[in-house]
């Protein structure tokens, strides 16, 4: 009877004083994080992106790329032939877009940021697929390198339940 008691008092505690906000385990995840690592999920899964890149004229081009995998702050690094399109491109305007499809096909990632072009041999060694050797049999003067440096990314992930406005269809934005 005594314990019936303890537990009588111990119900009109909580409902009477509620937890405190934030002192419970079972808070929200803030929403940036959960767009990154949806946003890290798609890109890992895509494997392949494609790259966009302005002409001289000022149109879009864009090209199938194999990029390694998002750094921490999610840097983007390629490898290239250094008398392609996308280097002359690149050198007149660095402004560039990386597009992963989800694999599910019920989403994607859209990073807007800005290229730079890495010819030094250490990342050269370190941002080496095996994969590649026949693409660049002169791995010292035929192999480049660009790094894409985001400014801010776009997410949509049906299958994550990111989704973007219901009016205007604005995905969900990350700023970097």
């Amino acid at each position: 009877m005594k314990r019936f008691g303890i537990n009588i008092w111990l119900i009109f505690f909580i409902l009477v004083f509620p937890p405190i906000e934030g002192a419970c385990q079972h808070t929200e995840r803030d929403p940036q994080i959960r767009l990154m690592e949806a946003a890290r999920e798609i890109m890992t899964e895509a494997g392949f992106c494609a790259l966009i890149t302005n002409d001289e004229e000022g149109r879009a081009r864009v090209r199938i790329m194999d990029p390694f995998l998002p750094e921490e702050n999610f840097t983007v690094w390629f490898g290239t032939n250094p008398k392609s399109r996308k280097v002359s491109q690149i050198k007149i305007d660095s402004r560039v877009t990386l597009f992963y499809q989800d694999s599910d096909a019920t989403g994607y990632v859209m990073i807007h940021g800005n290229a730079e072009l890495v010819k030094g041999s250490l990342q050269k060694e370190k941002y080496w697929k095996e994969s590649w050797k026949n693409f660049y049999p002169n791995r010292n003067e035929g192999y480049l390198l660009i790094k894409v440096v985001p400014d801010w990314m776009e997410i949509i992930s049906i299958s994550r339940g990111i989704e973007g406005d219901s009016i205007t269809w604005q995905p969900p934005i990350v700023k970097f």
